[in-house]
């Protein structure tokens, strides 16, 4: 399973990359890496391209002895990896597109595979993952969309996963000292090992499938939208609360950073430019407030459809 997981993120990424190549204009840099511990990646970007202000796509097949701290972790959320001694494999895909034009919203995606093999001999595995959108400006259209084809994605396998997942993901991406969300939402799921691995792996391929039919109709109807200074910078200031996310309470960021990942594959998720503001404060009947009311109490988007 670890070959057959890391292949097909191997292949999501040429897919999607030849996607955004075309929008873009332009063609990622990309990097190969290795990590001294074990394993390694190809992390492809563009930056300050003709739509994309920074596009990341980065895929990663990375293995050796579970740092302590990660094994702490995954404790903590009830997954048993016995004690000291195990030795890991982690491989998966992460996508994060950040639009110049404000209108435009930015994109995460990331989906995973990981093996632990426990000092006792045998193995612990999990499928991980899901597609989330941060808008700057609320597009009802362009998230009732976008949350259709992940229902559709999730109701294929088991008409319980998007309620579940939805549900999951407006808990994982809210940012705490913030009282609001990253964004709308979308789907999210960890340490998935409740059915077979044949099962979840078919679930994994076609919720990476979905990542660029969901967001590419958004992009074409926003690309050309004019906007003005104040857009731009209530975009910056948005782009702000990404980076908090990111940086305080994201689990993949802590992972890379603490098994000696890639630091600027790591970090690709990151904007380009980004603004912070002193007290900053929006009024309520403003587009800006529209999307920070939505913000604070997340939507049943697909019901409303």
């Amino acid at each position: 399973m670890r070959n057959k997981a890391e292949a097909l993120f191997r292949a999501r990424q040429d897919e999607i990359c030849a996607e955004l190549e075309a929008l873009d204009g332009n063609t990622f840099r990309e990097d190969l890496w290795t990590r001294d511990e074990g394993g390694g990646g190809r992390t492809r970007v563009i930056q300050e391209g003709g739509f994309f202000e920074k596009a990341g796509v980065n895929v990663s097949a990375v293995f050796g002895p579970m740092p302590k701290e990660v094994l702490e972790s995954a404790q903590g959320r009830g997954v048993d990896l016995g004690g000291d001694g195990a030795e890991f494999f982690a491989t998966g895909i992460s996508l994060v597109l950040h639009p110049h034009n404000p209108h435009a919203p930015t994109i995460h995606a990331n989906y995973r595979y990981f093996e632990v093999e426990r000092a006792e001999g045998d193995k612990v595995w999990w499928f991980g993952g899901g597609t989330d959108l941060t808008p700057n400006f609320l597009v009802e259209k362009d998230v009732r969309e976008f949350h259709g084809k992940l229902k559709s994605v999730c109701d294929a396998h088991d008409l319980e996963f998007y309620p579940k997942y939805k549900a999951w993901c407006d808990r994982y991406f809210h940012i705490p000292h913030r009282e609001e969300a990253r964004g709308v939402g979308g789907i999210f799921f960890d340490n998935l090992a409740d059915r077979s691995a044949d099962d979840l792996y078919s679930f994994v391929a076609d919720c990476s499938a979905t990542i660029m039919p969901s967001v590419m109709p958004i992009y074409e109807r926003q690309k050309d939208k004019p906007f003005n200074e104040e857009e731009r910078e209530w975009q910056l200031l948005r782009r702000g609360r990404y980076v908090e996310f990111n940086l305080v309470y994201d689990r993949g960021t802590s992972f890379g950073l603490r098994t000696k990942g890639r630091t600027e594959s790591i970090l690709m998720s990151l904007p380009l430019t980004a603004r912070w503001e002193y007290d900053h404060q929006v009024a309520a009947d403003s587009p800006a407030g529209r999307l920070v009311e939505v913000l604070r109490e997340p939507r049943d988007w697909v019901g409303s459809m």
